[in-house]
């Protein structure tokens, strides 16, 4: 086997995994599990973190926002379940 070859069988394998992996899990997801606007900008930070990534400043930045965004996120659900 080619070097190529084993490559193709591991994309091949992973691509399995995640069809299978859909499929589960697309049965169990509820209605309700939407992305809050808070998750939502946070989303948009990463993305704008990878597209302005050549500036290493800007992107550690980015990203450390929406790591921020996303805990503000999970303690706010947190609170609204008590």
């Amino acid at each position: 086997m080619t070097e190529q070859s084993v490559y193709i069988l591991i994309f091949i394998l992973a691509l399995v995994f995640l069809i299978i992996s859909f499929l589960n899990i697309r049965g169990k997801v509820k209605e309700n599990n939407r992305l809050s606007p808070l998750a939502g900008l946070a989303l948009a930070f990463i993305l704008a973190a990878i597209v302005f990534g050549e500036e290493r400043w800007l992107g550690y930045s980015l990203i450390g926002i929406s790591v921020i965004l996303s805990f503000i996120d999970i303690y706010l659900k947190i609170r609204k379940k008590q």
